[in-house]
């Protein structure tokens, strides 16, 4: 009887050690951290979004997807030495069309791949538009940065646990389906939480999604980027620090503010990946900030590539409203007929990136 209980009671704490372990090994080791990001390559690269597309749904939906554009566009990335792109999802083009926005995934991956171009696969997101639906999708509204882009998912649905419930579905679902598919630089799971006044009402999504990509576990590192270093923000910010494989984060300032906050998020001694950054009216610029994220190993993706339906060469909160091109862009390197804003920007990306 005595080994019988004797038994129980190692069986029991051999479950707890278990139990223990699989929590513990939910987020990346700093060790392994730390050794993916020497396997992979300098990277650098832009959010992007093609010119003929408004928002994520414009972008992946059947009637509008782009892939002779994307092609296009992902080559001048690759003449720039890019090698690292942000691409935002949604999950609206998910529930209409499941198979078929997974399948649009997969061409769009092929596509980067023949670029050399990896992908940052971004699923949820707090700026812009809360409303949004499926379909043919807003025109831009002149001289107005991004006045198309949608949240995901929104106010309507986040404090709805049948909703909830098929977000779920689809982090799941992506996840899985591309969660050993080599092109796939990481998931970002949730792009800027809090903002628009959220706050901590984005904290329970953001604790669930992480929860969610970890019960899958791909073999890519998940990350949510730190945005706001304010007090009200502590909440967000302790769970992204907390339970990112890779510390990612936004920036916009003056490249000495930049390397500050370069400098405290190396206390966390995970690689770093700045997954934005690059706004010239607030002298966040390629000729200072990427040489200085190079010299310090920071992965440099910058907000916008080609000029086109999303206006982010326009301020975000300076509308023009005749919209007429400003004479400092925002955001954004190319026109359409790659003409670039600056010759003098084109050149320095190059010699960083080692391209001729």
């Amino acid at each position: 009887m005595s080994f019988i209980k004797h038994k129980k009671t190692l069986l029991l704490l051999a479950g707890l050690i278990l139990s223990v372990s699989a929590i513990a090994q939910k987020r990346w080791t700093e060790e392994k951290a730390v050794q993916w990001y020497k396997s992979q390559p300098w990277m650098t690269g832009c959010n992007y979004q093609p010119a003929t597309a408004i928002n994520q749904l414009e972008m992946f939906q059947a009637d509008t997807f782009d892939p002779a554009g994307i092609d296009k566009e992902l080559g001048w990335a690759g003449e720039l030495g890019f090698n690292t792109m942000r691409v935002f999802l949604h999950h609206v083009a998910w529930t209409s069309d499941k198979e078929g926005f997974k399948k649009r995934i997969n061409e769009y991956l092929k596509i980067s791949d023949k670029h050399k171009i990896k992908t940052i696969l971004v699923f949820f997101d707090d700026c812009w538009n809360p409303q949004y639906a499926p379909g043919k999708q807003p025109a831009p509204k002149p001289g107005v940065h991004n006045s198309g882009w949608v949240q995901d998912p929104g106010t309507d649905i986040r404090n709805n646990a049948d909703s909830l419930k098929m977000l779920e579905h689809y982090v799941k679902d992506i996840i899985t389906t591309f969660k050993d598919d080599q092109r796939i630089a990481m998931w970002d799971l949730y792009n800027e939480p809090g903002n628009k006044g959220y706050v901590d009402k984005s904290l329970s999504l953001l604790k669930q999604v992480f929860t969610w990509a970890q019960a899958i576990r791909p073999s890519q590192p998940l990350t949510a980027g730190v945005w706001r270093f304010e007090d009200k923000f502590a909440n967000l910010n302790k769970v992204q620090l907390e339970n990112s494989d890779i510390i990612t984060y936004h920036q916009y300032g003056y490249v000495d503010r930049h390397l500050d906050r370069v400098k405290e998020l190396q206390q966390y001694k995970r690689p770093l990946v700045c997954t934005e950054y690059m706004a010239r009216r607030n002298g966040s610029l390629f000729q200072t900030i990427l040489p200085m994220l190079k010299n310090e190993n920071v992965g440099a993706i910058n907000w916008g590539f080609v000029a086109g339906k999303t206006n982010t060469i326009f301020a975000w909160d300076t509308p023009v409203a005749s919209g007429k091109e400003p004479e400092l862009w925002f955001h954004d390197i190319y026109r359409t007929d790659k003409i670039p804003f600056s010759e003098d920007e084109i050149r320095v990306i190059k010699s960083l990136n080692e391209k001729k």
